[in-house]
């Protein structure tokens, strides 16, 4: 599957619509329901990739209310954007994918007792590629450190719901909308639009999420594994730790005997050899 079936007209062309966030509800602040859960979603543009040495330069994250049972948006509860100065030039490749400028971000800085208060009211916290976002929160924010952690890459299947790609873009566009992407607050609100939309036949993506963001994760790693085995490992989503050089990744628990089964029969001759650590909620998708 590529684009959803009701994207695809009789003549079999496609009509894209463009999002942008403007039908969402607004709920109060002090909004409570014991059938929702609470997540933000949030998106960071930065001046690079490194987590330890480049800056934020804008932020945008909204608490929203999930319905546990059925996965639908019931609404907003706040949320917060802003530009942040990193008091260096932003790259021209930086400002070519996001289109921030130095003079967008000159003067402007995060208000972190508000991203502060809105996490402190998050269930889960939600990112598209949540280790590179939390990355820079756990950086800056104590209060990151502490929440739980979701993925929307990692923690909901889209290979069994039938895309064969996990980009947010691509998969907004499959779903039948665009938006503006790499600015952080139409990321979000395309992010949430994505998760909680309806295909019929099919769970809401914002369920699997949310389950999946409370499941026992185990990292596993192939330690000492033999060189010849790396092609082996890499087709199988394994990444390379250069520090303590050995491939590694995080699966669910159903998945761990499997694993490790396929592990000993692949890697290791017939008798597993790797290692095994459970991860701690608040642990997933640290860097």
């Amino acid at each position: 599957m590529t684009f959803l079936k009701k994207t695809i007209k009789s003549n079999q062309s496609i009509e894209l619509y463009k999002f942008n966030g403007e039908n969402f509800v607004n709920l109060p602040q002090n909004f409570h329901d014991e059938n929702t859960i609470k997540v933000c979603f949030l998106d960071l543009e930065t001046t690079g990739t490194n987590k330890e040495s480049s800056k934020i330069i804008e932020f945008a994250g909204k608490l929203a209310a999930i319905n546990k049972e059925n996965g639908d948006l019931i609404g907003i509860i706040d949320s917060y954007q802003s530009f942040n100065d990193p008091e260096e030039l932003i790259s021209p490749v930086i400002t070519r994918i996001t289109g921030i400028t130095n003079k967008d971000v000159e003067g402007h800085s995060l208000d972190w007792e508000i991203i502060s208060s809105i996490l402190n009211k998050a269930d889960i916290v939600v990112a598209h590629n949540a280790t590179f976002d939390r990355g820079f929160m756990d950086r800056y924010l104590p209060l990151s450190k502490e929440k739980v952690w979701a993925c929307s890459v990692n923690d909901i299947n889209w290979s069994q719901r039938g895309f064969n790609a996990k980009g947010q873009e691509i998969l907004c566009i499959w779903h039948g909308f665009y938006y503006e992407s790499h600015r952080a607050m139409y990321d979000v609100d395309a992010l949430i639009h994505l998760v909680t939309y309806d295909v019929k036949g099919q769970n809401k993506a914002s369920l699997e999420l949310i389950s999946n963001s409370v499941k026992p994760t185990y990292k596993i790693a192939a330690i000492n594994s033999p060189y010849e085995t790396k092609d082996l490992l890499k087709l199988r989503n394994y990444r390379w730790n250069r520090v303590k050089r050995y491939w590694w990744k995080n699966i669910f628990i159903e998945d761990l005997e499997s694993e490790k089964e396929w592990m000993a029969d692949n890697i290791y001759n017939g008798h597993f050899q790797g290692q095994v650590v459970e991860i701690e909620l608040t642990d997933k998708y640290k860097s």
